[in-house]
């Protein structure tokens, strides 16, 4: 996702919510940002979502005001958090995640929420379509389940065909599964053996890495969710100390060290692939 993509899709929601009551004075509007992770590790996000807001006008504590609630990796705590933004009386719901968008979903139908990402929208009872969202939802995809094949072609010019890989990630997330299942399909097509690694715990990280290293495993593709964002540098630095060539689902696990350990020539096909 761009900043200015996301900005424009904030600013878009604030000011039509402003131009409904356009006739009421002017009042202080509340965004409330639903998180997967704490301010302090968001913080290049949420200084750049400052940046946008002001450029549209919104200035923090003067005419806009910020209610960031993180789930701090365990999207159980989501609905409650939605709730209680929903109380707030906030003007927007910013998401990211599908757990994140599909809790604020069913907290409101009349807030307007922006997905600044997710995962797979559809089939979860979050938008009608790509094309016609419908209700009060709107926002980007991440496309993931596409990319989930991308990511094993681009093992295939970092391995040779008989390599063992494995995916890491948290099948406690509905929209995981369809992962899983695309990653399958493109490493046997690929001739590729591919292992999986469910994590839905901190401690189930350490372990899940102790599997991999005691195996035959040579490459690790991370999967993307709330737990695995939240300790993105623990998943680095064990990555690094297995010796595992990784694939990582976004920048945060690059800037968190990530990048360390992820092959030059890899880096270079996944701009290809992205681009």
């Amino acid at each position: 996702m761009k900043r200015r993509e996301f900005i424009a899709l904030v600013g878009g929601a604030v000011i039509a919510s402003s131009s409904a009551r356009a006739q009421q004075p002017a009042k202080t509007r509340r965004i409330g940002v639903l998180e997967t992770v704490s301010p302090a590790l968001n913080m290049p996000n949420l200084d750049a979502l400052r940046r946008g807001l002001r450029d549209l006008g919104y200035i923090e504590n003067q005419n806009c005001l910020l209610e960031y609630r993180s789930a701090d990796g365990d999207a159980a705590r989501f609905p409650a958090l939605a709730e209680e933004l929903v109380r707030l009386g906030v003007d927007l719901i910013v998401t990211r995640g599908t757990p994140a968008a599909r809790a604020a979903k069913e907290a409101t139908e009349t807030i307007p929420i922006v997905m600044a990402a997710i995962g797979e929208p559809l089939g979860m009872g979050i938008v009608a379509s790509l094309a016609r969202p419908g209700g009060n939802v709107t926002g980007l995809s991440s496309f993931v389940n596409e990319l989930a094949g991308k990511r094993v072609e681009l093992l295939r010019e970092l391995r040779q065909a008989n390599s063992v890989t494995a995916f890491m990630t948290n099948m406690g997330n509905p929209v995981v599964r369809q992962q899983w299942e695309e990653t399958k399909k493109a490493a046997q097509t690929l001739g590729i053996e591919v292992t999986l690694l469910d994590v839905r715990t901190k401690e189930d990280i350490a372990r899940a890495f102790e599997t991999a290293g005691g195996g035959r495993v040579e490459t690790i593709l991370v999967g993307i969710d709330a737990l695995i964002q939240e300790y993105r540098l623990l998943i680095t630095e064990l990555a690094a100390e297995h010796r595992l060539a990784a694939i990582y689902p976004s920048r945060e696990f690059v800037d968190a060290g990530g990048g360390l350990n992820v092959p030059s020539t890899l880096l270079a096909r996944a701009d290809e692939v992205i681009e």
